[in-house]
């Protein structure tokens, strides 16, 4: 059988093409899931770090702790509205009374409050049920803030 002069190396060609596009599409694809793992450590950072510590320490009296924070888990469905709408009056965590206000983040998705809360929920000692989008969107619709 005789081959035509540069069928092989056409077929070589695109073989390699397609070779180095799966490639690199292989090796994008792991940056899709860490983007999102890591965008509620950033929102964390931007949004809440100022006031409640880097490490989640809160301070002092003035500020409550989120690291280890008991309301976490016992106010897990109104956390979504009290991320969009603030916190104003007295609250209890770790038996600790504080009664500061804490501005809202009406600004944020439900996918980056989804985001943010699993990184809070399961950052510094606290262990949660990953949320899902949905759940955060039905959560908020409670507090007539679904968008």
């Amino acid at each position: 059988m005789k081959s035509r002069p540069g069928a092989f190396r056409q077929w070589f060609r695109r073989r390699l093409t397609l070779g180095l596009l799966l490639s690199a599409a292989l090796l994008a694809l792991p940056g899709c899931f860490t983007d999102k793992q890591n965008q509620g450590q950033r929102l964390y950072a931007q949004h809440c770090s100022g006031c409640h510590g880097e490490q989640g320490q809160g301070l002092g009296r003035l500020i409550p702790p989120i690291a280890g924070a008991d309301y976490l888990a016992r106010h897990r469905a109104e956390l979504p509205c009290l991320l969009r709408l603030g916190q104003h009056g007295p609250i209890k965590v770790n038996g600790v009374l504080y009664n500061q206000v804490m501005p809202g983040h009406a600004e944020l998705s439900p996918a980056r409050l989804t985001n943010l809360l699993n990184y809070v929920e399961n950052s510094w000692g606290n262990q949660a049920t990953p949320r899902t989008i949905r759940e955060v969107e039905d959560q908020l619709r409670s507090c007539g803030e679904a968008r």
